[in-house]
């Protein structure tokens, strides 16, 4: 059995894996390749914004109605449909793909989400362990595998865009506007954003397109359907239509979620920063666009290495521990680059952002699934169709504001926004403690039973 569970944790690995190569490195260009009247950024805000409206209604729907393999390989199709609109990239054909990627990304991730949880605690009750290390375990594993993804789509973009010829040295009157000074860049377009030639664009494309294609072979072929056992056992046919359509935001009553709505939030705006701000004002503006790719691998690389050690780290030194080092990261981030004025002379420091902001972003990546998915472990559907609610929420907000805010008044947003979610954090995991106190208290009394069969476990 645990070869089977750990079999299908890899296929959705490497599925999302192969998707993700694709959707990764257009993420990342965008904004830098399509600058005109803001079309790349706009095209992010679009997929972003259908991503909002499908959270709130299609993932428990699609779930329910197909379970979690299928709407997997569905969702995946919408994202091969974004890689076929950036062939011929204009309003008519971005715009509306963007859409389709949106509504089906909730769905995708609700459901890959779900199908963790489920075989994490599935595995955990066969193997007398907690369904919690489990399941942090198998999201351990995924993001590791996951998160490379970043690392081979930006490869690929680095290696057939570095075969452009090698262009003028920027002039330092442009450096001067490139950093937290920059308020230009989202629609002018300089010397060193000039776009590759439009044959190594369609190359880039083919290589994202096929590799998005057999994601969706390769989950439909080997991925195993999974029932949720504790319905099962319940003799649960589900809730009806209008109940399973409106659980998004019926979990919304409970007061932890509420809370924790800042977290997800804060993610979106952090990862925007990276794939909008960071990789045009600072990576396209100061070194050109062909070190974009070479920055983000840095990036996913940190990213890739941090998840798998940190679902072994959180069983030792519990969630809270990995929170702090997160904030802390990104505080000192966020100052430094707020001070920082980029030039081509430092080329280590742009890497070193890059870096520390994958040091980062595993934490909320990470932890904020494995928490949604032990705290809301009866609703798990419902609990995370809202976690991509907040965070597609974060993200319209922030590539929309990205085309007129100066970049240094995004930090300052970004520092509002860390602080207060590390506050309600704070709050969930206190109220939490109080809760697990209460049942103690009253078991004291007793034999200690519980203890030898915590111990056993």
């Amino acid at each position: 059995m645990m070869e089977s569970s750990l079999k299908n944790v890899l296929v959705v690995s490497f599925g999302f894996l192969l998707l993700f190569t694709a959707y990764g490195g257009l993420q990342s260009l965008q904004s830098s390749l399509y600058g005109e009247e803001g079309l790349g950024v706009t095209a992010l805000s679009t997929l972003y914004s259908g991503m909002l409206l499908s959270s709130m209604f299609l993932p428990p729907l699609l779930i329910k109605r197909f379970g979690c393999k299928w709407t997997i390989v569905i969702s995946m199709c919408c994202y091969v449909a974004f890689s076929l609109g950036n062939f011929y990239a204009s309003w008519f054909t971005l715009v509306p793909t963007s859409i389709l990627l949106g509504l089906g990304a909730a769905p995708l991730w609700s459901a890959q989400g779900t199908y963790l949880t489920i075989m994490g605690n599935t595995q955990a009750e066969k193997a007398g362990k907690v369904g919690r290390d489990v399941v942090n375990q198998y999201f351990g594993t995924f993001f590791l595998i996951f998160q490379s993804s970043g690392v081979w789509g930006n490869l690929i973009s680095s290696l057939v865009f570095g075969q452009t010829p090698s262009q003028e040295a920027i002039p330092e009157e442009q450096l001067l506007s490139c950093g937290a000074s920059d308020c230009l860049m989202a629609t002018a377009s300089t010397n060193s954003t000039q776009r590759p030639s439009q044959t190594l664009i369609y190359t880039l494309l083919g290589i994202y397109t096929g590799s998005g294609v057999l994601a969706v072979l390769l989950v439909a072929a080997f991925l195993e359907p999974i029932k949720d056992a504790q319905r099962k056992r319940e003799g649960d046919e589900g809730p009806p239509f209008w109940s399973t359509l409106l659980s998004t935001f019926r979990l919304l009553g409970d007061k932890r979620l509420r809370l924790l709505v800042l977290l997800p939030m804060y993610s979106g705006f952090e990862q925007a920063f990276l794939a909008g701000d960071y990789t045009r004002s600072y990576v396209t503006c100061a070194l050109g666009i062909r070190f974009v790719g070479y920055v983000m691998i840095c990036f996913s690389a940190t990213n890739s290495l941090c998840s798998v050690l940190y679902g072994r780290l959180s069983q030792k030194t519990g969630r809270a521990a990995l929170y702090a080092l997160g904030a802390v990261t990104h505080l000192c981030c966020i100052i430094a680059l707020l001070l920082w004025e980029p030039h081509p002379h430092q080329l280590a420091v742009f890497f070193v952002f890059s870096g520390l902001w994958g040091v980062s972003d595993a934490v909320w990546q990470t932890q904020n699934n494995a928490l949604y998915g032990v705290l809301f472990e009866k609703n798990k559907e419902a609990a995370f169709a809202n976690y991509r609610l907040w965070e597609s929420l974060g993200f319209v907000i922030a590539f929309g504001y990205s085309t007129f805010l100066c970049v240094n008044v995004k930090l300052y947003i970004l520092l509002g926004v860390l602080s207060l979610a590390m506050l309600a954090y704070g709050t969930v995991e206190y109220l939490e403690a109080k809760k697990a106190a209460r049942p103690a208290a009253a078991e004291q009394a007793k034999p200690a039973e519980g203890e030898e069969t915590e111990t056993a476990m």
